[in-house]
């Protein structure tokens, strides 16, 4: 039987997002399979949620984009020589490099590292050290063509494509939420009530495609085609100027009636499950798509960008969902067919959270039996 290993994930903080969910659902892994799975981040409120998942959390401001991040190179060259992990994971740039300074010196066993290409940074110095790792595991077939493109000395034996799983059973097909569930949504969100409603998941940030969102939205409503959406997760601290930029467009066109904005939230399985649909319109290419297929897994259609990891899984699940990314006339008249006849996606069962657990482990595994 092969030795326990521990493991030391690196991220910048434990709030919400992809990044995050990825490192719980591997501290579970970790922990159920025997090992230990060690979190350093800043933080943050699924912290808990770790350490329900077996995880054991040190706070370090690893990922503080300050010149006094520095402090914490020797902070967590401490932290290693104490906790001596077989494995490092570094799944952020500036972790990473933090990471990179503490090994320096190191006074014991040096770790193996691993790093992960969870996006499509800028190409860079500063993002080439997500791909110096001893293993590079990349989220997708489109970060890894990423990586070969922007980084050519990169070895691609290093290279690991592990896409970003799901539960099947947290997002059941065909799950609908409680009377309960609903009569609360509904009074938080009048806005949506009593009309077909689209969820666009994503930050506070333009790059998701709000603006482009609010504008299909008053493209529907001059073809006499009523519909609401939630912009779920746009509303967070700092981000107030850009919101009265979005709320300030609803007002232009006609739709704040239409138009309801909404804090990250737990319960996005609900959220999804009681929307007409999901919309995916990031600018930017993502590099995976989690909520792609958390949707397609209940059975809600997506509609989005066909680029990026979006259009990769639409592609693979639900090929009637993508756009050629910015052609607005398209976007209005696929939502507007839907409209009048929802799309019934086919059931999809591709990228399971055990997969991505399984194929981590033995990455794991494969580093640690290297030393």
């Amino acid at each position: 039987m092969p030795a326990p290993l521990t493991v030391m994930q690196l991220l910048p903080a434990l709030e919400s997002g992809g990044v995050e969910r990825s490192t719980i659902e591997i501290a579970q892994a970790l922990s159920r399979a025997g090992h230990r799975a060690l979190v350093v981040s800043a933080g943050g409120r699924l912290v808990p949620e770790l350490e329900a998942a077996g995880g054991t959390h040190f706070t370090l401001a690893i990922g503080r984009k300050s010149p006094f991040v520095l402090r914490q190179v020797f902070a967590l060259r401490r932290l290693i020589e104490r906790q001596r992990p077989d494995v490092v994971h570094a799944r952020s740039r500036l972790p990473a490099w933090i990471a990179q300074f503490a090994l320096r010196g190191l006074r014991g066993p040096r770790p193996a590292v691993v790093t992960t290409v969870h996006g499509l940074n800028s190409v860079s110095a500063y993002s080439a050290i997500l791909t110096r790792g001893e293993r590079v595991v990349c989220v997708s077939e489109t970060v890894l063509r990423h990586v070969l493109a922007n980084y050519p000395e990169t070895d691609p034996q290093a290279l690991r494509v592990i896409e970003r799983g799901i539960d099947p059973d947290a997002f059941p097909r065909g799950h609908r939420a409680g009377d309960g569930w609903r009569a609360a949504f509904f009074a938080q969100h009048p806005e949506l009530a009593g009309r077909p409603w689209f969820v666009l998941p994503g930050r506070g940030t333009r790059l998701k495609g709000h603006a482009e969102a609010i504008a299909l939205i008053a493209d529907l409503r001059r073809r006499g085609l009523d519909a609401g959406l939630l912009l779920q997760g746009a509303v967070e601290p700092g981000r107030e100027r850009y919101l009265a930029e979005l709320r300030a467009q609803c007002a232009r066109l006609g739709v704040a009636d239409a138009v309801a904005f909404a804090p990250p939230r737990r319960d996005i399985r609900e959220v999804m499950a009681e929307s007409f649909a999901v919309l995916q319109l990031s600018s930017k290419p993502e590099a995976f798509g989690r909520t792609v297929t958390e949707a397609l897994s209940l059975g809600v259609p997506v509609l989005g960008w066909d680029h990026g990891g979006v259009g990769e899984l639409l592609a693979c699940g639900f090929a009637q969902g993508a756009v050629a990314r910015g052609d607005a006339l398209a976007l209005c008249e696929r939502a507007a067919a839907w409209l009048v006849r929802r799309p019934q996606p086919a059931p999809f069962a591709a990228f399971s959270l055990a997969a991505m657990q399984d194929a981590t482990l033995a990455v794991y595994a494969e580093v640690a039996d290297g030393r």
